[in-house]
């Protein structure tokens, strides 16, 4: 596996240099892995960080985007990916979960960086991970990452439109979460991800957040946790507002679509659909 930590010092020095532009350059070939197995240890303290039970023979769904996270973050700090990884906003999350993923099985990971688009706030980057099994794909996902930067519809002088603030209020809350001020440093230490802006408030501030916030994907994970998942099911989940720590939260749920929100905030939205018999074709 890339190391993050190398990812992360070598994306943060080349950030200055990166001018962002949806008709950039990309890189496009895929880091690939293979033989990757789960270590079981790790994986007990994410189940346990994100609300799932420990000790179950399959993978919880969001699990693989850990196994991706490090070779996505090699690419998208190399050099040649336009993007600063500085000031990177991951705005949503999209994952299909073709079968139960056995976590003493054995994988292949292949993740590449697989377009870039324009959007009113500057360029969004999609990353698209896809698991095999025996050469078949069993669980794939596309995460867009949102660099900022004025576009020709936000010329110099022109304020930002206002932040996006939908959210599914009509859903019924059915549980509220107290989030301690060290959830951050928990799922960094089963994640892997130790992004500063969620570890610590001295850290944070450098990035301009008063207090750390929890990871997106610790969010989506504890809310697929309390949600469910059937084995064969498609995830979407659009990233709306961070998670400041420590807060309350309380997730919302109905048949399947759920919300996470707090202060008055949604701070994201998602579906859960289970895949037909007819949609769960396995492309190569």
């Amino acid at each position: 596996m890339p190391t993050l930590a190398g990812s992360l010092t070598r994306g943060a020095l080349l950030s200055p240099f990166k001018r962002p532009r949806p008709d950039a350059g990309f890189p496009r070939t895929p880091l690939t892995l293979h033989r990757v197995r789960i270590d079981l240890a790790r994986l007990a303290a994410y189940e346990r960080v994100c609300g799932f039970p420990t000790g179950d023979d399959a993978l919880p769904p969001t699990y693989p985007h850990i196994l991706g996270f490090p070779p996505a973050m090699r690419l998208m700090s190399a050099r040649a990916f336009p993007l600063p990884l500085l000031g990177l906003v991951h705005t949503s999350f999209d994952l299909t979960r073709y079968t139960a993923l056995p976590a003493t099985g054995e994988y292949a990971l292949a993740v590449r960086v697989e377009g870039l688009a324009p959007h009113r706030r500057g360029t969004e980057a999609t990353v698209l991970t896809v698991l095999r099994a025996d050469g078949d794909v069993v669980w794939e996902s596309r995460s867009t990452y949102l660099a900022r930067h004025r576009t020709r519809h936000t010329p110099a002088g022109t304020p930002a439109p206002p932040e996006d603030t939908p959210g599914d209020t009509a859903l019924p809350a059915l549980a509220e979460w107290r989030l301690g001020s060290d959830l951050g440093r928990r799922y960094a230490a089963a994640s892997g991800d130790r992004n500063p802006i969620h570890l610590h408030p001295l850290t944070a501030r450098v990035f301009g957040f008063p207090r750390p916030i929890a990871h997106g994907m610790w969010s989506v994970a504890r809310c697929l946790a309390a949600h469910g998942t059937p084995d064969a099911v498609r995830v979407r989940v659009r990233f709306l507002a961070p998670v400041p720590l420590p807060g309350t939260v309380e997730f919302a749920a109905h048949g399947g679509r759920f919300a996470l929100r707090g202060a008055g905030r949604t701070h994201l939205t998602g579906t859960v659909d289970a895949l037909g018999a007819a949609t769960r074709s396995r492309p190569r």
